[in-house]
């Protein structure tokens, strides 16, 4: 008969599974430190040498990574979602611009609309309390502050949706945002009018959510993200007709 004893787990196994599955969802996230082994093993409920064979086991996997002197953090696992030639095409092409927001119109809307349907209370008290700091830095004129709470706001929204190829996928392509491949996020958060248009665009998508309305909220995202691929075509028209009035001006100028 096809049947063996069963055997106990060992610990260190179960504490590699419960890291995994915290990667996995998105909850320890790229560059976290894990707390002092000390700590954790008494989080865990484990012996310290447990504790160690599970942390070896998954740097091995290229899911942890140890830095001297400093402790034990998770491996930026989404590195290699674009390759470094992939990345260099994008930031030097406008089209990939359009094509990234077209693709995020399309990802967040359906996230927003999970998000409503399926998020939990407490995914929904997230999205909410980044809100309030939105419009808290807002209110104070803190423009870096408002620019990356604008980028938090989105993934909260992602996190919620529960769908984990989304977050890891949404987390790489926010990340080359944040390194300014596509466009400077900052900028569009100089303007006064732009700034007062998308916090109310924000607002928008928060009150759809936290009313669970999954076609609003679906709605809101993709009327936000449409806002802000005019004012890139906008930027990019003026940045090429003042480019066109330099020239005209040197012509003149070099005619005297």
């Amino acid at each position: 008969m096809p049947f063996q004893k069963v055997q106990t787990e060992k610990l260190s196994i179960a504490v590699v599974r419960q890291i995994e599955l915290l990667i996995l969802r998105g909850i320890l996230r790229p560059g976290e430190r894990l707390p002092a082994e000390r700590e954790l093993a008494e989080r865990l409920g484990v012996s310290r040498p447990s504790l160690r064979d599970a942390i070896a086991d998954l740097q091995s996997q290229g899911l942890l990574t140890a830095k001297a002197g400093s402790g034990i953090y998770v491996a930026e696992v989404l590195g290699s979602a674009f390759s470094p030639a992939l990345t260099r095409l994008f930031g030097s092409h406008d089209e990939a611009v359009f094509d990234y927001l077209s693709f995020r119109r399309d990802m967040e809307g359906l996230a927003a609309e999970r998000a409503a349907r399926l998020g939990s209370d407490s995914d929904l008290k997230v999205v909410q309390t980044i809100f309030d700091k939105m419009e808290a830095a807002h209110a104070r004129n803190a423009t870096e502050d408002e620019a990356q709470l604008d980028a938090q706001f989105h993934m909260a929204i992602i996190e919620a949706s529960h769908n984990v190829v989304m977050l890891h996928m949404m987390r790489s392509m926010f990340d080359l945002l944040r390194q300014g491949v596509f466009y400077n996020r900052k900028m569009m958060f100089q303007q006064r009018t732009t700034r007062e248009a998308i916090l109310d665009q924000h607002r928008a998508i928060n009150t759809a959510l936290q009313a669970r309305d999954p076609v609003a909220a679906r709605q809101a995202v993709q009327d936000h993200l449409s806002f802000v691929e005019r004012c890139m075509a906008d930027q990019q028209k003026a940045e090429r007709n003042e480019e066109i009035a330099r020239q005209r001006l040197k012509h003149e100028t070099d005619a005297l």
